[in-house]
């Protein structure tokens, strides 16, 4: 067997999907494709020669989303004074007058 699963006392942090990690070493040499890795069930780290190395890039891809920084409130502008502003009644000047019927129906027409 060519892999060799490596534990630490202390864990390995969860994915960011929650998931638990492992640590493998693949036994081949790192220019034939072998080397140190983390992985879980939906993601792994590339294969790395030194493991302080596969486990930093598996710190990186699963660190915590940074939270949003805090807006400092904008000064609020004042507000208009009352004898400033002109209320224009817009509802009762579009209003269409009311549509008669004739006599007969409407027969496609509308």
């Amino acid at each position: 067997m060519t892999q060799r699963h490596i534990s630490h006392p202390e864990g390995l942090p969860a994915c960011a999907a929650g998931h638990s990690a492992r640590h493998i070493l693949d036994l081949r040499g790192v220019d034939r494709g072998g080397g140190h890795l983390v992985e879980c069930k939906c993601r792994a780290t590339s294969k790395h020669a030194e493991p302080d190395q596969a486990l930093a890039e598996w710190r990186r891809i699963n660190r915590p989303a940074r939270s949003a920084r805090k807006v400092m409130p904008a000064i609020a502008a004042p507000a208009p004074a009352p004898d400033n502003i002109v209320q224009l009644d817009f509802g009762t000047a579009l209003t269409t007058p009311a549509r008669r019927k004739t006599a007969g129906g409407v027969h496609g027409r509308r």
